[in-house]
C-alpha cells in the first residue's frame, strides 16, 4: 500500500503547505513579492537548482510540481544508491521530444566529486536539468563549478501552523496532547509525523498519546540507513554531549554509525556544538572538534568511528558555557531589528582628506575603553562574564 505522506503529497502550489518565501503568491498592496519558485513554476524558466533544508518540508514536492508546470521528462535519484551509470541512461535516454530532462537527485551531498564532474558537462550544455536535494550545507558538498551553475533555494523547518494542516489533511483524529507531542517529536519534519500516525494506526489502531509514544520504540521507527538526518537520535546525542554524560552521547554516536549516517554530519554537529555549549571554557574544544572533522574526511569509515569517539569524549568532559552563543544571538537580533544603524565616527576608516576632514577616525584610540556601540544601542552588553 503506498504511504500515508505519499498519498497527501500535494500536487500543485495551491495544495503546497508552508516555504512562503519560495512559493508564495506575494500581495502588491503591502509591497509583497511572489515567492521565486513561484515565478519559476508559474512562468515555466527552465533552470538547474539546489534545494537545501531539513528532512520532509518539500523539498521532493516542489521538485516534482516543477517539473510537472514544465511538461519535462523528469527522473528521480537518491545519490545513496546512484552512480554514474544511473546518470549516463538517463542522459542518453530519448525523451527531449516530450520536453526539458529534469533529473530530481536527492542527497546530493552523497555524490562524490567524481560523480559530481561526470554531471557537470551535461548540466553545462542543457542537455539535462538539475534539481539536486540536500540537509548540508551545498557550500560545502557540492563541487563549485556545478554549484555555480544552479540556484540555491533555502528551505526552512515548517512551523507548527504548517505542520497542524499537513496532519489534518491526512485525517487523522487525536487529543490535543498527543497532537502536542507529535508536534514536539515531529520537529517540523512532516513525513515523519505522517508516518507516525500511519505506523501508529497500523500497531494499535488509536492515535492516543500513549500509543504515539509506544511505536516510536518500535522496529517501524528506526533510524533510517539510509543516513536520511533522523533528529531523535542527534537530538539525544547533542543533549547527551551538552550534559556531560559520555555513556550516552558514545551509545547515540554508535547508533548512527551503524546505520550508516554519513560521518560529516556527526562531525559537523560536533563542531558547531565545540563553539555553541564549550565556547570559552575551553577554546581547545573547537581545536579538537576541527581536528575530528578533518580526520574524518581523510580517512572514512570505519576506522573513522575512532577518531570521532574520541571527540565526542573530549566535548563531554570540556567544562560548558554558552555565553559566546547567547552574545551572538543576541547581537544578531540587534543587526536584524535596527538594520544598519550609524557606526561611531571615531572607529571609521579616513583613507582621503575629504573624509578625515568630516571628521572620519576623529579620535580614535587603540585600547579606548569607550563604548564603541552606535549611538541607539550605547550600553547593551551582549557577553555576560560572569556565564
Amino acid at each position: 500500500m503506498e504511504p500515508l505522506a505519499s498519498r497527501i503529497r500535494p500536487k500543485n502550489l495551491d495544495e503546497f503547505v508552508g516555504q512562503e518565501h519560495l512559493v508564495g503568491k506575494g500581495d502588491p498592496s503591502k509591497g509583497h513579492a511572489k515567492g521565486p519558485l513561484r515565478v519559476a513554476i508559474e512562468e515555466k524558466h527552465l533552470f538547474s537548482f539546489i534545494l537545501w533544508g531539513p528532512p520532509g518540508v518539500g523539498k521532493t514536492t516542489l521538485a516534482r510540481i516543477y517539473a510537472k508546470a514544465l511538461n519535462a521528462d523528469y527522473h528521480e535519484l537518491s545519490a545513496v544508491s546512484a552512480g554514474k551509470e544511473d546518470i549516463k541512461k538517463i542522459i542518453d535516454a530519448h525523451g527531449d521530444l516530450f520536453g526539458p530532462k529534469i533529473l530530481f537527485l536527492d542527497e546530493i551531498h552523497r555524490f562524490n566529486k567524481a560523480q559530481q564532474d561526470f554531471l557537470l558537462p551535461a548540466v553545462e550544455s542543457g542537455k539535462l536539468t538539475l534539481i539536486g536535494a540536500t540537509t548540508e550545507n551545498p557550500s560545502f558538498e557540492v563541487i563549485p563549478p556545478l554549484l555555480s551553475r544552479c540556484r540555491v533555494f533555502v528551505l526552512e523547518e515548517l512551523s507548527e501552523k504548517n505542520m497542524r494542516q499537513i496532519i489534518a489533511r491526512s485525517g487523522a483524529k487525536f487529543m490535543e496532547d498527543a497532537l502536542e507531542w507529535l508536534l514536539s517529536m515531529a520537529g517540523g519534519d512532516a513525513r515523519q509525523a505522517l508516518a507516525m500516525i500511519e505506523n501508529t494506526k497500523k500497531l494499535y489502531g488509536d492515535l492516543t498519546l500513549q500509543n504515539l509514544k509506544q511505536t516510536l520504540q518500535s522496529k517501524f521507527l528506526r533510524y533510517d540507513k539510509k543516513g536520511e538526518e533522523h533528529y531523535n537520535t542527534i537530538s539525544a546525542f547533542i543533549k547527551s554531549m551538552r550534559a556531560s554524560q559520555p555513556n550516552s552521547a558514545l551509545y547515540y554516536l554508535s547508533r548512527m554509525i551503524e546505520a550508516g549516517e554519513d560521518p560529516k554530519f556527526i562531525a559537523r554537529r560536533m563542531v558547531i556544538f565545540a563553539s555553541e555549549d564549550i565556547g570559552m571554557a575551553d577554546s581547545n574544544a573547537l581545536v579538537v572538534a576541527n581536528a575530528v572533522f578533518r580526520a574524518v574526511e581523510t580517512i572514512g569509515y570505519p576506522e573513522a568511528g575512532i577518531n570521532l569517539s574520541h571527540g565526542v569524549i573530549y566535548l563531554c568532559k570540556a567544562p560548558k558555557n554558552r555565553a559566546g552563543y547567547e552574545a551572538y544571538v543576541s547581537a544578531m537580533s540587534d543587526a536584524k531589528e535596527h538594520g544598519n544603524l550609524p557606526i561611531p565616527m571615531e572607529i571609521l576608516n579616513a583613507p582621503t582628506k575629504l573624509m578625515k576632514d568630516l571628521g572620519y577616525g576623529k579620535g580614535y584610540e587603540k585600547y579606548t575603553e569607550k563604548d564603541l556601540l552606535p549611538e541607539k544601542l550605547k550600553g547593551k552588553k551582549y557577553l555576560k562574564e560572569d556565564k
